[in-house]
């Protein structure tokens, strides 16, 4: 009896549940992502980009020298333990410092330049949870080295553009040249001089950022900050006359590509590697209309990206200009989602197989392949053998046509042929029955 009432209090305790900050993509939602990341790699495909798959883990020493040890990504936000050979690893916050990593170690500046990369997967970071921002989100993303030229920033800009313009979503390049290191060196003196009478009235991230990483003071979320830095010397007008060049004639490929964009000098991005160019994608998303109120239209940074030149040597490569950006998928396929655009019924099943009674359930694995195999989208349920909750199931599915197998077709060499739409069954030969669906098919009944 106390082994029976054990199982019982074992059966009973509480499921664990979804950990704060992580989400589940049920079957409802999975089609959206396979839409937008179908679409992306096809677009990538295209413009000779190919794709590399990337560990989740990688040394914690790669980020710091990467993404910058001041930063917030570095000091608050990256999922960092100790293995047990005591080494310390963490869980990528972001993909491209690993795929840096990839391109020297496995000698592609040796390869034609330049080199095209993207990736697709997960990234983590401990951050408060929010709407659109997870623990753990998913990047695209997209990469180009070997190429110091301006068409490259461009190629990369457009290339993001013509995804989002693919997907429906009504999108603006907020964008802005962080210059030079030796630029930025003698802006940032300029900027703290124009902070320091007004230090006492920054929020105290901001008054850590002064020492830490002033850039960063330029992308305060806080009303009171972004208030004081209104009439602060700006970046752009204090490039270096080849980033100047360099940034002009980004913008003239843009103009010439049709691509909208905006000036934004406030744009300077959570990564201390970027150089140069640096630009944020703006999404213009409508969000359904609230009872007895109308619908609202907010704007949501899908992606970003920007010119890392010397990434590759901090990390003991080849001197190798490189330009990228990445896409929050969470926020992509939301905005897609509310395009209400829809998914592609191209990939719809087309047919529904029944069986009916033991041997014709026997039987109905080689049916099936006999027509997937020959490129007819079909569905089953091998587990159910009446013929209602199967034609239940198709008539949900939207199929076309659903062919039945029970015990008298299987003796027959026959089966049936049901048109969904209006009940009609037809008896074809077993050996005509791919021949028979695909004539049906391509009259469209």
């Amino acid at each position: 009896m106390a082994d029976i009432a054990s199982k019982k209090r074992k059966r009973a305790s509480k499921t664990p549940e979804l950990l704060r900050g992580f989400r589940d993509v049920i079957q409802e939602e999975a089609p959206y992502w396979q839409h937008v990341q179908a679409s992306a790699t096809d677009l990538l495909l295209d413009y000779s980009y190919s794709e590399i798959q990337l560990p989740i883990l990688e040394a914690t020493s790669l980020f710091k020298r990467t993404i910058g040890e001041h930063t917030d990504i570095v000091s608050k936000e990256m999922f960092t333990f100790e293995d047990q050979g005591g080494d310390s690893i963490t869980l990528r916050p972001e993909l491209t410092a690993g795929m840096v990593r990839a391109y020297i170690e496995h000698g592609m500046f040796n390869r034609p330049q330049p080199v095209k990369m993207y990736s697709i997967g997960p990234a983590f970071r401990y951050e408060r949870p929010q709407a659109g921002r997870y623990r753990q989100f998913n990047q695209l993303s997209v990469e180009l080295f070997g190429d110091a030229q301006p068409v490259a920033d461009a190629e990369v800009i457009f290339i993001s553009y013509l995804l989002c313009k693919q997907l429906g979503l009504d999108v603006t390049i907020h964008i802005n040249s962080l210059g030079s290191s030796e630029s930025r060196e003698d802006y940032v003196q300029l900027l703290k001089e124009y902070i320091k009478p007004k230090r006492s009235l920054l929020c105290e991230d901001c008054k850590k950022r002064i020492t830490k990483n002033p850039l960063r003071l330029l992308d305060c979320k806080e009303e009171a900050c972004r208030a004081l830095f209104i009439q602060a010397p700006l970046l752009v007008d204090n490039l270096d006359d080849e980033s100047k060049k360099h940034f002009v004639a980004v913008l003239e490929h843009l103009d010439e590509s049709e691509v909208p964009y905006e000036l934004d000098p406030y744009i300077v991005r959570g990564l201390d590697y970027y150089n140069r160019t640096a630009f944020e994608i703006v999404a213009s998303v409508t969000n359904d209309a609230v009872e007895g109120e109308e619908a609202t239209v907010t704007n949501l940074i899908v992606g970003g990206g920007g010119r890392y030149d010397g990434l590759v040597e901090i990390l003991g490569g080849r001197n190798t200009p490189a330009i990228g950006m990445a896409f929050g998928l969470e926020r992509l396929v939301s905005a897609f989602k509310k395009t209400k655009s829809g998914i592609s019924s191209e990939k719809k099943p087309q047919v529904f197989l029944a069986q009916l009674g033991e041997e014709a359930a026997k039987h109905a694995f080689t049916l099936f392949e006999t027509l997937r195999s020959n490129n007819i989208r079909v569905r089953a349920n091998f587990g159910k053998t009446g013929l209602k909750p199967q034609l239940e199931l198709a008539d949900k599915l939207g199929v076309v046509y659903t062919v039945i197998l029970g015990q008298k077709e299987l003796l027959d060499q026959t089966v049936i042929i049901r048109d969904m739409e209006n009940g009609i069954q037809e008896v074809v030969d077993l050996t005509k029955i791919v021949d028979e669906i695909k004539k049906r098919l391509k009259k469209g009944r």
